[in-house]
C-alpha cells in the first residue's frame, strides 16, 4: 500500500470520528440498558481496574460535550492507528531481518 493511500485513509476516519461521534446518541448502550431494565446496573458501578484516560466517550477538561466526544473520537483514531502502524513497523522489518 502506498504511502498516500495510507495518509488519505487516516484523514478519512479522522473526519469521520470528529463528525459523526458528534451525533453519539447519549442513551445507554445495549449491556447497559439490558443491566439497567434487570436491576443490576449498580452492580458494574465502582472503582475500576484501570482507570479510563477518556471516560465516558468524552475527552475530559472540556465543557462541550460535543467537541469532548468529537476529540475523544480524533484521539482514540489516532492512538489505534499508531499502534497498528507501529506494530505493522515492527513486522515487516524483523521480517526483512530473517530473510
Amino acid at each position: 500500500m502506498k504511502r498516500r493511500d495510507i495518509i488519505i485513509g487516516v484523514i478519512i476516519a479522522l473526519l469521520l470520528a470528529g463528525i459523526i461521534s458528534m451525533f453519539a446518541s447519549p442513551l445507554p448502550d445495549g449491556l447497559e440498558k439490558v443491566a439497567e431494565n434487570h436491576g443490576f446496573l449498580e452492580k458494574g458501578e465502582g472503582e475500576p481496574a484501570i482507570k479510563s484516560p477518556v471516560p465516558d466517550y468524552e475527552f475530559p477538561g472540556l465543557k462541550n460535550k460535543k467537541l469532548a466526544t468529537s476529540i475523544a473520537g480524533i484521539a482514540g483514531t489516532l492512538v489505534v492507528f499508531g499502534l497498528g502502524y507501529g506494530i505493522a513497523f515492527i513486522l515487516k522489518r524483523r521480517d526483512h531481518k530473517t530473510e
